[in-house]
C-alpha cells in the first residue's frame, strides 16, 4: 500500500485571540465564558494586543471613568492591533444622537455587541478569523449551555465567579444597566450548581455568587421548581444558598454573596452564615441611608429600615462583615441628608464602604433631577464619606487584633519561608484588605496558593491585617 506523501502537508497556523475584560466580575464571567468557547473552537489566546490575530475588548459603560477606560482601551488595541471586536455594556450605550457610541468614536472596529452576547461575539470572530479546521471535532455538534461548566477562567485557579442571573428589574434614577442588560432573567438553580459542583471539583477555594441583584433570583420564574441530582429544588435564594453551602463544605471551601439587596428574604441566609454553610459576609449596595434621597434614586429598599436590619442581621450572626458602596452629592441632597449617610455609617458599623461622587451618566433619568450639586461639592461630600468610613473600618480591624481567623492564602514567598499574603473570610478579592503572613517559623509550616490556614492577627496596618501562621 502506497504511504501518503506528507512533505508539503505544513499545518496551518493556529488563530489567536486577545482578550481584555474591564468592569465587574459580572462582565468578567462574560469573558470567560467567550475565551471557553473559542478554545474548544480551536482558537488560541494571546498575551499581547500585537501578538494576537484579533483582539475582542470586552467594556464597562457604568460610569464616567469606566467609558473612559474603555474607549482608551480599544483604541490601543486599534493601534497595536487593528483587528477589534467590542463586546460588553458600553457596546450597547448610545450617544446623543442615538447612534452607537463606540462606533461613533472608534467607527474601525470590526463588530459592536452588548454585554452578555456570546454568540454575536462568536459570529465576528467567525466572521474576520475563521476557526481552525479540525477534521476530529468538526463533525461533532456544540452543546449550548456546556460551556459554563466550569470552563477557562481568568481568575486564579483558587477563586471564581459564578454569575447566577443577567439583567435587573429595578428602575434606579442614576443607572442604566437595564438598558444594557436587560430585565432579571435568572438561571436555572440546576445549571447553576452544576457549574457550581465543577468549579470545586477543579480546585476553586472561594466561589463569589455575582449578579445584577443576587436578592432576586427566581423572582423573574416565580421561583419554579427546579432539580438537582434527581431532587426537586426551589430556584430561590435561600435554597440556592443552602445547596450551595453543602457543596462548599465537600470540598473545604467557602462561598460568598455579592450584589445582596436588603429585602426582608435576605434575614432567612443569615442562620445559614452563622451555621458555618456560608461566609458571614454580605456585599449589599445601599447607595444612601436618608430616604428622600432613596426616594429620587428609587432605590428598592427603605431608609429608615435598613439600620433596623442589619442590626438584625448582626444579632443573629454576630461575626457578619458588610460592604457596601454609597453615593454622595447626588442630585438635592442637603448637608442634613448628608449627614444622615455620616451617622448611618458610623452607626451601622459598615466595614467595607467605597463611595463615588454622583456623575451624570448619558441616559440616567437622574440627569433631569432639580438640585444638581456644584462638582466640588460632591467631591468634598464623598472625601468627608470616605474619612467616616476609614475610621469606621479601621475601628472594626483593631477588634480583629489577638483573633484566630481562617485565611485563604493568594500568595506564598517561598513556600511561607519570606512570608505571604492572604485573605480572611471578612475579605473579598481585590475589593477589601489583605492579611500580610508573616515569615513561618518552621519548615513544617509551608504552605501554597489555595491552601487553608489558621492564623492568629497580631496587628492592623491601614486597611490590612498582620498575621502569623498558627
Amino acid at each position: 500500500m502506497k504511504s501518503m506523501d506528507c512533505e508539503n502537508n505544513t499545518q496551518p497556523a493556529i488563530p489567536k485571540i486577545g482578550m481584555v475584560s474591564l468592569g465587574c466580575p459580572k462582565n468578567l464571567t462574560d469573558s470567560e465564558l467567550i475565551i471557553t468557547q473559542l478554545s474548544a473552537e480551536g482558537y488560541q489566546t494571546a498575551k499581547s494586543f500585537a501578538g494576537a490575530d484579533l483582539v475582542i475588548v470586552n467594556t464597562c459603560g457604568f460610569i464616567d471613568d469606566a467609558v473612559k477606560e474603555s474607549l482608551d482601551t480599544i483604541g490601543e488595541a486599534l493601534a497595536e492591533n487593528g483587528k477589534v471586536i467590542v463586546t460588553g455594556c458600553l457596546g450597547a450605550r448610545k450617544d446623543d444622537g442615538g447612534s452607537n457610541m463606540v462606533a461613533g468614536i472608534h467607527p474601525r472596529v470590526l463588530a459592536v455587541t452588548g454585554p452578555h452576547a456570546t454568540q454575536e461575539v462568536m459570529d465576528a470572530v467567525h466572521a474576520y478569523l475563521p476557526k481552525p479546521h479540525d477534521p476530529f471535532i468538526d463533525l461533532v455538534p456544540s452543546l449550548p449551555g456546556a460551556v459554563g461548566e466550569a470552563g477557562i477562567k481568568l481568575t486564579p485557579r483558587h477563586y471564581a465567579y459564578l454569575k447566577i442571573s443577567e439583567g435587573c428589574n429595578h428602575r434606579c434614577t442614576f443607572c442604566i444597566i437595564p438598558s444594557m442588560r436587560g430585565d432579571l432573567v435568572s438561571r436555572p438553580i440546576g445549571d447553576v450548581l452544576k457549574e457550581a459542583q465543577a468549579l470545586f471539583a477543579g480546585g476553586v477555594k472561594e466561589l463569589l455568587i455575582v449578579s445584577q441583584d443576587t436578592s432576586a433570583y427566581g423572582v423573574d420564574i416565580k421561583y419554579r421548581m427546579g432539580f438537582w441530582e434527581g431532587r426537586p429544588v426551589k430556584t430561590r435564594l435561600l435554597e440556592l444558598v443552602q445547596e450551595l453551602g453543602k457543596l462548599a463544605q465537600q470540598h473545604g471551601a467557602w462561598v460568598r454573596l455579592h450584589y445582596v439587596y436588603p429585602y426582608p428574604s435576605v434575614d432567612d441566609i443569615l442562620p445559614l452564615m452563622a451555621q458555618g454553610l456560608v461566609l458571614p459576609y454580605l456585599d449589599v449596595p445601599l447607595q444612601h441611608s436618608h430616604p428622600d434621597v432613596l426616594k429620587r434614586m428609587k432605590r428598592p429598599a427603605s431608609g429608615e429600615k435598613n439600620l433596623e436590619r442589619i442590626q438584625r442581621w448582626r444579632e443573629i450572626c454576630p461575626e457578619l462583615v458588610i460592604r457596601s458602596t454609597f453615593i454622595a452629592g447626588f442630585p438635592g441632597e442637603t448637608e442634613e441628608e448628608f449627614q444622615h449617610l455620616l451617622d448611618f455609617v458610623r452607626e451601622a458599623q459598615i466595614d467595607r464602604a467605597g463611595c463615588f461622587a454622583y456623575s451624570d451618566v448619558s441616559g440616567a433619568t437622574a440627569n433631569d433631577l432639580p438640585g444638581q450639586l456644584p462638582q466640588s461639592v460632591r467631591e468634598e461630600r464623598r472625601a468627608r464619606f470616605m474619612a467616616v468610613a476609614e475610621e469606621v473600618s479601621i475601628q472594626r480591624l483593631q477588634q480583629r487584633v489577638g483573633q484566630t481567623m481562617q485565611v485563604l492564602v493568594d500568595k506564598a514567598h517561598s513556600l511561607g519561608k519570606k512570608g505571604g499574603i492572604a485573605r480572611s473570610w471578612a475579605d473579598a478579592p481585590e475589593i477589601d484588605g489583605l492579611v500580610h503572613l508573616q515569615p513561618i517559623a518552621k519548615a513544617s509550616q509551608q504552605y501554597k496558593v489555595g491552601d487553608m490556614l489558621k492564623v492568629r492577627i497580631t496587628a492592623a496596618q491601614g486597611h490590612d491585617l498582620i498575621g502569623e501562621v498558627l
